[in-house]
């Protein structure tokens, strides 16, 4: 989400810079600019990884919609936004990341402005999202626990889809103010176009809280409250809610909790360097080593491919509709076969 304007390539004199020499090469550069010939094993590993992550993240993030549209059992109003948080990974994998994987073959962006700036609209898009689509997905799944009776009203399902493009509203009103601000660029360090801070501290300080930060607090809040409510029922505490929270429940909270936890740790690392950078860039810029940045961008990057691995690994229903959906490539028959009463997770997310 944020681009660390303070830093030269890490394969140039001294591996570091200074904040308004890194602006300034970016300004004069632009686009089109190419960065000094990178070590072949940084190529081989930067794209190695991409090569890795948008084919996982195109498998695995059309393995999560087909098996949700298939299902009847998976097919429920928490996993709408589950639907809508793979095709937030999905986008990015489709046009962004080849994009970012000619640039590093090429050592530079060769594609024109307009696709420089749409493919960094689309990032922004992809990883605001993302981030709201978590957000929705912690607030379902406390309404659905600690607040079971009105649940179904709340969550109905005409409710639900406005839910959804509620989210989407607000990811396209939280990324369009980048085209009137001129902050998407091309970065020789990451090959990629992207949000850049050196545009406007002040903005780029309201991006990660508003985009990062506060949402980061509203799913805390949330899942702290579910912990605290899961604790209270297996102490007995709280007995006369246990038989509404199934074990199916607390494992489908798992899986949610655990998505949360790794976004936020591949996030985290590229939105408080850019922050720290925003806050103090004449102090802080010069002392960030390129390697950590281009780094935590990857990390950020590969954070697409996980999700459908995690589904897979902890949630059974989505497990068995993985391997009958690869299982229909050699016979086309199973495809077509109602799955439904083949899972047990009746509420599954």
């Amino acid at each position: 989400m944020l681009e660390n304007g303070s830093l030269r390539n890490c394969c140039g004199p001294g591996g570091r810079g200074g904040f308004a020499a890194a602006a300034g090469a970016a300004a004069a550069g632009g686009a089109g600019a190419a960065a000094d010939p990178r070590p072949g094993w940084v190529v081989t590993t930067l794209s190695s990884v991409l090569i890795f992550t948008t084919v996982v993240d195109l498998v695995g993030n059309l393995l999560v919609i087909v098996s949700v549209f298939k299902n009847r059992k998976l097919r429920n109003s928490g996993n709408a936004f589950v639907v809508s948080l793979a095709l937030a990974d999905l986008v990015v994998a489709l046009y962004p990341y080849p994009l970012v994987l000619i640039a590093i073959f090429q050592n530079g962006w060769s594609l024109g402005d307009t696709h420089c700036k749409v493919s960094g609209f689309v990032m922004g898009l992809s990883v605001i999202g993302s981030i709201f689509n978590i957000t929705a997905i912690a607030i379902n799944r406390y309404c659905y626990i600690c607040h079971s009776f009105t649940y179904d009203k709340v969550y109905s399902w005409w409710n639900t889809l406005l839910y959804v493009c509620l989210v989407w509203v607000l990811t396209v009103i939280a990324t369009v103010p980048n085209f009137f601000l001129g902050s998407l660029k091309y970065d020789q360090r990451i090959y990629s176009c992207t949000f850049t801070q050196t545009t406007s501290s002040y903005y780029t300080i309201a991006v990660v809280v508003v985009h990062f930060i506060v949402p980061i607090t509203i799913v805390s809040f949330c899942y702290l409250r579910i912990w605290i409510l899961v604790i209270q029922v297996r102490k007995r505490v709280k007995s006369e809610v246990k038989q509404r929270l199934k074990p199916s429940d607390f494992r489908n909270f798992i899986t949610m909790f655990v998505v949360f936890v790794i976004f936020a740790f591949c996030w985290a690392p590229l939105n408080f360097i850019g922050l720290a950078v925003a806050i103090n860039p004449l102090e802080i810029a010069p002392k960030v080593p390129e390697w950590l940045f281009v780094m935590s961008y990857f990390m950020a990057y590969f954070n697409s491919c996980l999700n459908a691995i995690i589904y897979g690994l902890l949630n059974q229903n989505f497990r068995k509709e993985y391997k009958r959906i690869l299982m229909s490539l050699w016979m086309p028959r199973l495809f077509f076969q109602d799955t439904s009463k083949g899972g047990t997770e009746t509420n599954t997310l």
